[in-house]
C-alpha cells in the first residue's frame, strides 16, 4: 500500500493512500463508457441524416470528449464520473484543492501521457515516481489519492460518555463536525504510521484557537481524545434539548 504525505497549510502532515493503477484504469474505462452510447447513436444516424449533420454531431462529441476531464476535475473537486465511482480524486501536493492552473497543466500533458506515447508514458511515470504520478501530475504538482478515509468515524473506539459526565473542555462546543473528523483522521494516521508530529501540530493549533491551557500530565494525544469525548457529550445532550 503506497502512501503519500501532504503537508497542509495548517502545518499538519496528512497521509493518503495513492490511487492504484487498477483503479485508474477502471475509472478511465468508465469515462470511456459515458461516451459509448453517444458514439453508437451517431453510427445509427449515418443512414438517416446528411453528412453535415453527422459531421457536426461527431465534432461536437469529440470536443466534449477532449474537454471532459478538465471540466469534470475543475468543477467536481478533482473527479470525473469514473474517478467518483472508483473513489479516487486529484489533489494538490500543497495540501489545498488544486488551482485551475494545476488542472489545466495536468490536462494539457495528457497529450504526452496518452496521445503521443499511447499511455506508456503515463504508466512508466506512475510506476517509477514516488507518489504514483503521471507526467501531467509531476508538472502540475498533483497526485491521485483514494477518497475513502483510512479511518472511519464510526469505527473509532472511544468510550461513550455517561449522563453525568462533565466535559473537561467546554470550548469543544465551538468545534464543528468537520473539525472532529480531522481529529479522527489525524489520530487514525498516527495509529498507522506512528507520526506523532502531526498530532502535536494539530493539538497546538486547536489549543491556540480555543485558548486552552493543557492540564498537568495531559499530552497532545490525550488532549485530542478528550476533545472528541467532550464534543460527543456536548452535541449529544444538545440534541436532547
Amino acid at each position: 500500500m503506497e502512501i503519500i504525505t501532504v503537508h497542509t497549510t495548517q502545518n499538519i502532515d496528512i497521509d493518503y493512500e495513492i490511487g492504484g493503477l487498477g483503479e485508474r484504469i477502471v475509472a478511465r474505462l468508465i469515462d470511456f463508457g459515458v461516451f459509448l452510447p453517444f458514439l453508437i447513436a451517431g453510427l445509427f444516424l449515418i443512414s438517416t441524416h446528411s453528412e453535415y449533420v453527422i459531421g457536426g454531431y461527431f465534432i461536437t462529441l469529440l470536443v466534449i470528449y477532449v474537454f471532459y476531464d478538465l471540466v469534470c476535475e475543475a468543477f467536481f473537486n478533482g473527479q470525473s464520473l469514473g474517478k467518483r465511482v472508483m473513489k479516487i480524486r486529484v489533489i494538490s501536493l500543497e495540501g489545498a484543492r488544486p488551482r485551475f492552473s494545476q488542472y489545466l497543466l495536468r490536462w494539457l500533458f495528457r497529450v504526452v501521457d496518452f496521445t503521443l506515447t499511447f499511455g506508456v508514458g503515463a504508466l512508466i511515470s506512475a510506476a517509477i515516481s514516488d507518489n504514483g504520478q503521471r507526467i501531467g501530475d509531476l508538472v502540475a504538482g498533483t497526485a491521485l489519492i483514494k477518497t475513502v478515509p483510512r479511518t472511519k468515524m464510526n469505527n473509532l473506539a472511544f468510550e461513550n460518555t455517561a449522563d453525568d459526565y462533565q466535559p473537561v473542555f467546554t470550548q469543544a462546543s465551538q468545534l464543528s463536525d468537520k473539525d472532529i473528523g480531522l481529529i479522527h483522521e489525524v489520530i487514525g494516521v498516527y495509529m498507522k504510521t506512528g507520526n506523532n508530529v502531526l498530532v502535536y501540530n494539530l493539538a497546538d493549533k486547536i489549543r491556540n484557537h480555543l485558548a486552552i491551557n493543557l492540564p498537568p500530565n495531559m499530552n497532545s494525544m490525550q488532549f485530542l481524545q478528550t476533545l472528541i469525548k467532550d464534543y460527543s457529550h456536548i452535541t449529544a445532550n444538545a440534541d436532547l434539548v
